[in-house]
């Protein structure tokens, strides 16, 4: 099923809405998916707040907004159908979430409620900008959301797409992407009370940590 027809120039031209909600509640299931992406906004949202969980969900959104690009240009194709690129970016991608994963697990035992990326006496919440570099990276290091956008993009595209077409389909796709994990951020933040006692947040910081340990663990004895 396309969104999009040929029009006369060869070009495409967009169906009708229906197609693009298709698109979107496509989109969404795949967001909705558990994964890095939901533990890291989830734990940010835990330890500080709305704020921590939001950046950390736009850092989400921008590098769904890059794959959905990169595969609509073909750029992510190649990541996909090379091996060597696919084991690369699973092993920095792998690396980078056992890393996060060991962080919280240390935070739990400490039990001073450190998020990933802090050392032991730093505050419990980390900067915004580093939410939304942790959201981010669980991102784009992550080559099954390239595999994800390449099986998905051309269903929904022509084969010779516009720019516009494309933009506003990786837009699409971004904005599904924030939408839900900012709804998760809020929600979560809304518990932050909760999420504050000591025993509770130990148990999110090792719960946390076991996910990311056994997602890096998974992406990384994943074939491309």
């Amino acid at each position: 099923m396309r969104a999009w027809r040929c029009g006369r120039d060869g070009g495409i031209a967009m169906a009708d809405s229906a197609q693009l909600v298709a698109f979107a509640v496509t989109m969404g299931l795949g967001a909705m998916s558990p994964g890095p992406d939901f533990a890291i906004v989830v734990r940010h949202a835990a330890v500080g707040g709305r704020r921590g969980g939001m950046a950390a969900a736009l850092g989400v959104a921008l590098g769904v907004l890059v794959w959905a690009a990169t595969a609509a240009l073909g750029v992510a194709a190649l990541l996909a159908a090379s091996a060597t690129a696919f084991t690369a970016v699973k092993i920095v991608g792998a690396v980078y979430l056992l890393y996060l994963g060991v962080r919280s697990l240390r935070a739990a035992a400490r039990g001073g409620g450190a998020g990933p990326g802090e050392g032991p006496g730093e505050r419990a919440a980390v900067p915004w900008w580093a939410a939304f570099r942790q959201g981010l990276l669980c991102n784009v290091l992550n080559p099954k959301a390239a595999v994800f956008f390449v099986a998905l993009m051309p269903q929904f595209l022509g084969d010779h797409p516009a720019v516009t077409d494309t933009l506003l389909l990786s837009l699409v796709a971004a904005a599904v992407a924030c939408v839900w994990f900012m709804a998760v951020a809020n929600v979560v933040g809304a518990l932050r009370r909760v999420f504050s006692r000591e025993r509770v947040r130990r148990a999110i910081d090792g719960l946390t940590g076991a996910a990311l340990i056994g997602l890096g663990v998974r992406l990384a004895v994943t074939r491309a």
